[in-house]
């Protein structure tokens, strides 16, 4: 195959004199100390989210010198450079706000940098999706490369993983029954190594879908961080690169098609997966022109079923998906639903994929087969209704079963501040057959749809022993998180949506077979509440924060900016190629 490189005449900066451009630019590199052999090499560059404020990430150092052994002994020249980073619990008002803020600066820096291809390194939930939505708009030839998942930790004789163990004994504290001993004890032992947590949640969830869309090497999502094969698959990815920098491709907008975006949501729904990445999968297609329907979604869904028992809704962690099989156990387990002519970044189809996996046996106390499944439906479904006319999420694996039918009486709290204040006061209305509503936590609002869809269970029911109770939001939910809980409800309540309009005492009712989520209010009374309700918060005057309010699309568009997505995707000025 031809070599397509340009090296380090990509993108010269220009000042009227090419020739002079070239010079300035190599004189300047030589400033490094590289050689003329080493300048006239492809260039890879590789992506690097590298922080003190990403606990996920602080194995990356190792992982770049194993990218860059790989990247030398294919005759490339790797080159690190940095975006910002996105670590989950560092970061205020939420990560979530500032992912299109890194997916920008992933695309610009593609863009403006002289490179023939890139390796993207990631792993903490929001940094993969922000990495794939760069790469995509860019287009140039990218592989991803993930940290992978810790480790679990011990505590007196159980097995700990974060985050959903962290959220099962905090629930135990708040309920009365762990000590404030115990939970400090808990807190040094959730999170032991470097990597992403040890449960399906959103990074896990995140990476599988890198790898199922074809953005990654087969077979490395699920490595443990620590695993001497996470440094093999990074070298790996770096001799890949500098093969798809002299081949120039396959790009992102090859491999990201409706085709893969349809297999990447069988594998979401087989493994149980982040309700978060229905949000960032709609993102990363929208990038490409690609809509995801939420109406198709719920066939698939219905059509998929649950094969993996991990936590947050079964029993397992990431350590034993990867050794059970990991996503090749799944693509065996769904392979007759997949689409075959899709790519990934080595070239092959996932036809000769699914063609070529290893006969080692599977691992079926952790991986199921499509006869024997852990849920014959897949675990997340679309809402719709007169509380949710444009949609809502629900992870149905995660919820009580006795609650997925059920009608009750509104609790509603009108922002985080307001659930702060009142949600364990002794007084609080509240049973358990009643239904918490939070406002004003969508993409819009101030608090950047945090992941506070996981309301609390009011500590005087939590006492009583409740466990769980529906929840109602337009805020998002923890991958690592489960429940009954109603999220991403569209329009949200800054947009003046039904949710603002919902009232302490009214009627809603969740039919998870009807797949639907309805506020039982006369639409006379909802007209005289519309008139009288300031839906729309103050905007921000300046900076970032400014530019996010004014341009974020609803989480059925995946939160993305409107002016990133790609010009036939909804909104803009062609009908897109649905899903």
């Amino acid at each position: 195959m031809p070599d397509k490189t340009k090296g380090l005449d990509n993108g010269l900066t220009n000042y009227g004199d090419r020739d002079f451009a070239r010079y300035l630019r190599r004189s300047f590199a030589k400033s490094m100390g590289y050689t003329d052999k080493a300048l006239d090499r492809p260039i890879v560059g590789i992506c690097t989210t590298e922080s003190g404020f990403n606990n996920c990430h602080r194995h990356f150092p190792e992982m770049l010198e194993a990218v860059k052994r790989g990247v030398l002994a294919e005759g490339g020249l790797p080159v690190p450079f940095p975006v910002i980073s996105l670590g989950e619990v560092f970061l205020s008002p939420t990560s979530m706000v500032y992912r299109n803020l890194m997916a920008m600066t992933v695309e610009e820096m593609i863009r403006a940098q002289p490179m023939d291809s890139v390796v993207l390194m990631g792993g903490c939930d929001k940094t993969v999706p922000a990495l794939l939505m760069g790469a995509a708009s860019a287009d140039k030839p990218a592989v991803l490369l993930v940290g992978g998942p810790m480790m679990t930790g011990r505590h007196r004789g159980e097995r700990l993983g974060a985050c959903t163990d962290c959220r099962r004994f905090w629930g135990n504290y708040r309920a009365g029954t762990v000590g404030e001993e115990e939970i400090n004890q808990v807190e040094g032992r959730l999170a032991v190594t470097s990597g992403t947590c040890a449960v399906m949640g959103t990074a896990s969830t995140m990476a599988l879908i890198g790898e199922t869309l074809g953005m990654m090497l087969p077979g490395t999502a699920a490595i443990p961080a620590v695993h001497a094969d996470r440094l093999r698959a990074s070298e790996e990815t770096g001799t890949l690169a500098v093969r798809m920098a002299v081949s120039g491709g396959p790009t992102p907008r090859q491999l990201i098609t409706r085709g893969s975006a349809e297999n990447a949501i069988r594998v979401l729904l087989a493994v149980s997966g982040s309700t978060n990445a229905i949000i960032h999968l709609t993102a990363i297609a929208g990038r490409v022109g690609i809509e995801i329907d939420l109406e198709e979604f719920n066939a698939l869904s219905d059509a998929t079923p649950v094969l993996v028992d991990l936590k947050p809704v079964g029993t397992g962690y990431m350590e034993d998906f990867h050794a059970a099989g990991g996503l090749d156990g799944v693509l065996r387990g769904i392979a007759g639903s997949l689409r075959g002519d899709c790519l990934d970044v080595t070239g092959q189809t996932m036809s000769e994929r699914l063609a070529r996996l290893l006969t080692d046996p599977i691992d079926r106390a952790v991986i199921r087969t499509a006869e024997d499944p852990v849920n014959p439906v897949g675990g997340l479904i679309a809402l719709h209704g007169s509380l949710a006319p444009q949609g809502a999420i629900l992870k149905r694996a995660a919820a009580t079963p006795a609650l997925l039918e059920h009608e009750g009486r509104a609790v509603v709290f009108s922002s985080l501040e307001d659930l702060g204040l009142r949600i364990d006061d002794p007084d609080l209305d509240v049973t358990a057959d009643d239904i918490l509503v939070l406002q004003n936590a969508g993409p819009r609002s101030a608090s950047g749809m945090p992941e506070a869809g996981y309301l609390p269970i009011p500590k005087k029911l939590a006492r009583a022993g409740v466990k769980d109770m529906v929840r109602i939001s337009d805020a998002r939910m923890s991958g690592t998180a489960f429940g009954t809980i109603v999220l991403h409800v569209t329009p949200e309540a800054d947009a003046g949506g039904p949710l603002a309009l919902v009232r302490n005492g009214d009627r809603i009712r969740l039919s998870a077979s009807r797949k639907s989520i309805d506020l039982l209010v006369p639409a006379e009374e909802l007209a005289e509440r519309q008139a009288v309700t300031a839906t729309t918060g103050p905007s921000p005057r300046r900076g970032y924060a400014k530019l996010y309010r004014e341009n974020v699309l609803p989480a059925t568009l995946g939160c993305d900016f409107d002016f990133l997505r790609d010009e036939g995707a909804p909104g803009m000025r062609e009908t897109p190629e649905s899903l």
